[in-house]
């Protein structure tokens, strides 16, 4: 085979490899605002190859020797024609002048020497399909052609001898083929600009039925070139900005703070540093005198919230559990608790966790050592690390090093009841949904203008629903009058703009009624559902909603895991909570009760906690209940 051929071959192989890979890419990732309809035109040169074996060129000229191979150059231009109903999925037309001439090498015998060139030129019908899955604008294209012929000349020389021109005859008057092929746009114009002007190198491979019905003539052809093509995306652009509804909803007022009355539970986990079996310094541990004044209503009293949304107010509650816990053993006194200690070192190294936390009960607060059981295991009932686990390990390995505190004694363990003040709560954000988003934009942002004409951008989001606090958009102001502009930005760079207006206020005073706030904890991975904690809603959330109050759920993750499988994780979560809640309300007669769900996955901007410990990282597997007054 020559090595013209062998290159051929290995273009042929890449562009089919490159479509079979690009079959599975997601198309829906690929977000374009661009014309339906493409025209222009494409110029370029064929490099024609030629694999041969005949000798008969027509009725009147027979050669004694045969011509084996041959390569040449020739035009190619056409009008064309793009249809793109989709980003991703197109079609192509292309209509022109396909020259396919060229030089067969010359062969020689005893004393005489031939050569043969050709003039085989067609006018090619070329459909194609057009495939661009890329977030870069590279496109492949694939499709037949169908060839008709227009010249078919040839001219031999024989040296020394007679020269002839004429045509070969049994030339196929169409040749049926096949491209396959690969190009590139960059665009000309502004992406804002209502025409479109894009110019976009290509490289097609052609292959298929030889020139001739007689003999051997393979014609193999590599053609690269340039296509300049024109379109208008005022149509498009129309239909999107029908399409994607941008709607804004405001707080009626943005209170100044809220009082929040909080059933906090307490998690019944102490977690130990690696290599260490003393309880970790960020336990509050008290000594002989501290404890004998201890009482778990000293942690009522309300402390502000962290500015940055953790609310170390409930870690400090977390950081008491022992203390708690003693308390409560030291009140109840036919109480027993069973302290179980899990290390990946092994069930000795386990029971001496346990140990530690019940030296602690009883030197600290003086409990009977017979009402605390110890023992040990390389593993706790639920592990983080499951079997076969490889990633993350940095991040589940530690919360498997513990004690778990358990009692047939449910009031050890219930819940603590904490005053909390809120300073920037849910229903005081600004909700912006951009429906339809998902179908257009690779991302979109917001420009909120104020008064004064001070521009902020927020942004860029991917999801079709956001929030902003209003606190964070009012500053130090207390009310304002806004212009809101959406601008939706598509994969290629082209922008969409959409406006409305919004007025904020803020209170200068603090809420009368508090609110309150419920929690719902999950494991690790469990596959326990929402439904499970039905009875704990309908018995002890539901009294506490006032018919006409609103209800916010909000659901959470930890770090560990797909971020996309913990955002719908969260979400899931969120609205079954809501609709257990609603058909209790419903059977309690509470029908003008509003309700906002969201699941906000493992976005460190809303997480009730950071990450860093093992103990955030539970705490952070929650839906949260918070019931607004009226």
């Amino acid at each position: 085979m020559s090595y013209p051929r062998k290159r051929l071959n290995s273009i042929f192989s890449i562009l089919t490899v490159l479509f079979i890979f690009t079959a599975s890419i997601h198309a829906q990732e690929i977000k374009r605002i661009q014309p339906e309809w493409w025209f222009g035109g494409a110029v370029g040169m064929n490099f024609n190859f030629y694999s041969s074996d005949f000798r008969n060129l027509n009725a009147g000229n027979s050669l004694p020797v045969s011509f084996t191979k041959g390569s040449g150059v020739g035009l190619f231009f056409s009008p064309m024609i793009e249809y793109r109903p989709d980003p991703v999925w197109g079609g192509m037309l292309y209509f022109g002048f396909d020259g396919r001439g060229g030089t067969f090498t010359d062969r020689a015998v005893p004393d005489t020497l031939y050569s043969l060139s050709t003039s085989m030129n067609y006018l090619s019908l070329e459909p194609s399909v057009r495939y661009s899955p890329f977030k870069f604008p590279l496109y492949l294209f694939a499709g037949p052609r169908l060839g008709f012929n227009v010249a078919k000349s040839f001219s031999h020389k024989r040296s020394p001898g007679l020269n002839a021109d004429a045509d070969f005859d049994n030339v196929r008057g169409t040749s049926i083929g096949a491209q396959l092929g690969a190009g590139y746009e960059f665009p000309l114009s502004d992406p804002e600009k209502e025409w479109q002007i894009i110019a976009s190198p290509f490289l097609a491979l052609h292959f298929g039925q030889g020139p001739r019905s007689v003999e051997s003539w393979s014609l193999t052809t590599l053609r690269a070139g340039v296509a300049v093509k024109f379109g208008n995306t005022k149509e498009i652009k129309s239909r999107v900005e029908r399409e994607v509804q941008f709607s804004i909803r405001a707080p009626k007022i943005i209170p100044k703070e809220r009082k929040v009355q909080e059933t906090f539970p307490v998690r019944n986990y102490i977690f130990f540093d690696q290599g260490s079996t003393t309880i970790p310094d960020r336990y509050i541990k008290l000594t002989n005198v501290q404890a004998d004044r201890f009482n778990e209503e000293q942690l009522l009293q309300p402390e502000p919230k962290d500015l940055t949304g953790r609310s170390r107010r409930q870690m400090k509650v977390y950081y008491n559990a022992l203390n708690i816990l003693g308390d409560r053993l030291r009140r109840i006194q036919d109480a027993r608790v069973t302290l179980f200690g899990s290390s990946e070192k092994g069930q000795s190294d386990g029971q001496e966790l346990a140990t530690a936390v019940k030296k602690y009960l009883v030197e600290i607060f003086g409990i009977n050592s017979e009402r605390v059981i110890c023992t040990g295991a390389s593993k706790p009932a639920n592990p983080s690390v499951l079997p076969g686990a490889t990633r993350e390990l940095e991040l589940v390995v530690p919360e498997d090093r513990r004690v778990d505190i358990s009692s047939t004694s449910s009031e050890l363990l219930e819940p603590v009841q904490i005053i909390s003040l809120q300073e920037d709560p849910l229903d005081s954000d600004v909700l912006f949904n951009v429906q339809n988003a998902e179908d257009y934009f690779a991302s979109w942002s917001v420009i909120i203008t104020g008064d004064n004409g001070k521009e902020n951008r927020f942004g860029p989001f991917t999801s079709k629903q956001e929030r902003i606090s209003g606190k964070t958009i009012l500053g130090d102001k207390m009310k304002g009058q806004y212009k809101v502009e959406l601008e939706g930005q598509t994969s290629d760079g082209q922008i969409v703009k959409k406006e409305e207006t919004m007025k904020l206020v803020r209170s200068d005073e603090p809420e009368d009624a508090p609110g309150y706030r419920f929690s719902i904890l999950f494991e690790f991975d469990q596959s326990k559902t929402v439904a499970t904690y039905e009875k704990f809603l309908a018995r002890t959330v539901v009294p506490l909603v006032a018919d006409g109050s609103s209800v916010i759920i909000h659901g959470h993750t930890d770090i560990i895991g797909e971020e996309s499988h913990n955002l719908k994780l969260s979400q899931d979560r969120a609205h079954e909570t809501m609709n257990i809640l609603e058909q209790s309300l419903v059977k309690a007669g509470k029908r003008k009760v509003k309700f906002d769900a969201y699941g906000f996955g493992e976005d460190v901007r809303r997480a009730p906690f950071d990450n860093r410990l093992p103990e955030e990282r539970f705490y952070n597997r929650t839906v949260i209940i918070d019931i607004v007054p009226e």
